[in-house]
């Protein structure tokens, strides 16, 4: 698992140090939004902190496997967040990596449910680009 300095722009791209804004979330404190949850995932990748990326995973849609596989994440750019009702937002962004060599291009928009307080990454839909 990599670690990244506290002083250090967080891997999400949202300006702010790792310390102010992802890594209070993988260290157990739930997400404020849809929006801050997701960006905490993508840090996570980012990081290797599969075990915070499973606990985020709804449990009705958790893969009982990991895909782990090699990437260099590059960025993140998030398009839209709107909130739904006060348990349901979505959540689109892009997200670039380099796998095997070559320059990827993940555009998602994520569907996220709050349960318990906490919000739970649910499933998303891929758009060709």
């Amino acid at each position: 698992m990599a670690k990244a300095p506290a002083a250090r722009p967080c891997p999400c791209g949202s300006g702010l140090t790792y310390a102010r804004c992802c890594e209070p979330c993988h260290l157990g404190q739930a997400a404020a939004t849809a929006e801050a949850l997701m960006r905490s995932r993508y840090s996570a990748y980012v990081l290797a902190l599969h075990d915070y990326l499973r606990e985020t995973w709804h449990a009705d849609t958790r893969p009982e496997k990991f895909d782990d596989a090699p990437v260099r994440w590059l960025g993140l750019e998030v398009k839209r967040h709107a909130q739904q009702d006060e348990t349901h937002a979505i959540v689109e962004f892009v997200a670039r990596y380099r796998a095997d060599g070559r320059g990827h291009r993940l555009h998602e928009t994520s569907r996220f449910v709050r349960e318990g307080g906490r919000w739970y990454y649910v499933d998303g839909d891929f758009d060709a680009d």
